[in-house]
């Protein structure tokens, strides 16, 4: 079975942070040996509670995430999981729904609400519950209404 990886940071948390780190070393030793970090940048000073810088932020991503993922062939691989963080979350999510990635396999941590509009598939999310971005209630609500699992 050929399995992929890939990590979707957030703004400021790049995969080398114990987070996205950790969960490469545990997906390495459950036979996710093919994986990818994502990077991306966006420095546009502080986006928190701005609508409009937020979704300037996010097609900015999205687009530098396009571009990082356009040579693989998601058909190559029988498993597909995406391990993503704040921002990340939304990105990953809306990438597996553009590109037709149902059989992708989420792990979204500190989800922001705009993932869910994304509706990721087999999916589990964790959300600390002093998130500086993340309403908590409003995540474990969206999470829940989603039929996602979520730890705090």
């Amino acid at each position: 079975m050929s399995k992929i990886a890939v990590y979707f940071p957030g703004i400021g948390y790049h995969c080398e942070k114990p987070l996205l780190y950790y969960s490469r070393n545990i997906a390495c030793e459950l036979g996710y040996k093919d994986y990818r970090n994502v990077s991306y940048a966006y420095n546009a000073g502080n986006i928190r509670g701005n609508e409009e810088k937020m979704k300037e932020a996010y097609e900015a991503l999205f687009s530098q995430s396009e571009a990082e993922l356009t040579d693989i062939d998601w058909s190559e691989y029988d498993d597909v999981l995406f391990i993503s963080k704040s921002i990340g979350t939304i990105i990953a999510a809306s990438y597996a729904k553009k590109y037709g990635l149902g059989k992708a396999r989420h792990i979204l941590y500190t989800p922001l609400a705009q993932t869910f509009l994304f509706a990721p598939n087999h999916a589990i999310a964790f959300i600390g519950t002093a998130d500086p971005w993340s309403d908590t209630d409003e995540i474990i609500r969206l999470s829940n209404t989603n039929h996602i699992p979520i730890g705090e």
